[in-house]
């Protein structure tokens, strides 16, 4: 049986894609490095390792090139899927867990640094303004979206159906707009310090959705479990 040979120097279908991965990350690194205005088509051909004939016949231009890779750079952060404690049946598990990924994302250095050049040149790509605030928030949105329903439907969680996107945005809120602001100007917490924040935010959101029966007896629990023991140390 005879099979065709592709033609000699025509890449494969996952050839092309390394290598509009490997552009694109050279791209992002380029204007990262340089700015939008100090990068040039030749600078990120360079450091692609390609001829500028090859990048222009993909992109007709810097802006277009811009307009591409930055949205691509900050995308590749973006999980689809939180932590499996986020799909468990424990309110607090479930939050803390989303939390905990949204806390680490809001403080990474590279996508502030993403963030900041986005920001820079927004006068210039106005469609950023869009595109930046769906990635930063809906993925998130959306999980804390799905536990508050599963939730007010078990009778845990006590918010109004047409209120549950907006109780999501000031959940995380709470947990990743200082933390956040913070970073922006390269003021990082400890561990410590940003757990003791995580943890205080999700406690803090729970007394506002929490059924006030269920959040007294939470609130029991907290104070019996720090009470010192009767049998020994005081």
């Amino acid at each position: 049986m005879k099979t065709k040979n592709r033609r000699p120097g025509r890449p494969t279908q996952a050839e092309a894609e390394r290598l509009d991965e490997q552009l694109r990350q050279a791209a992002v690194e380029t204007f990262l490095r340089f700015g939008y205005d100090g990068a040039s088509m030749e600078a990120i051909a360079r450091a692609g390792g390609i001829t500028k004939q090859t990048l222009y016949a993909r992109y007709p231009d810097k802006r277009a090139v811009f307009a591409d890779v930055i949205p691509w750079a900050m995308s590749r952060y973006e999980r689809t899927e939180v932590a499996n404690e986020a799909n468990g049946d424990d309110l607090v598990a479930s939050l803390t867990a989303i939390a905990r990924d949204s806390l680490a994302r809001a403080t990474d250095p590279q996508i502030l640094r993403l963030q900041r050049i986005a920001m820079n040149e927004s006068a210039r790509f106005p469609e950023f303004a869009v595109s930046a605030e769906t990635m930063r928030w809906s993925p998130r949105l959306r999980a804390v979206m799905d536990v508050l329903r599963r939730h007010t439907e078990s009778g845990n969680v006590d918010i109004e159906s047409d209120e549950i996107e907006l109780a999501a945005e000031h959940f995380l809120a709470l947990v990743e707009a200082l933390p956040h602001r913070l970073a922006e100007f390269g003021v990082f917490r400890t561990k410590d310090q940003a757990e003791r924040h995580l943890q205080y935010a999700v406690r803090l959101f729970l007394r506002a959705i929490q059924p006030v029966a269920q959040r007294s007896g939470a609130a029991q629990r907290r104070r019996d479990a720090n009470r010192p023991s009767r049998n020994g140390n005081q």
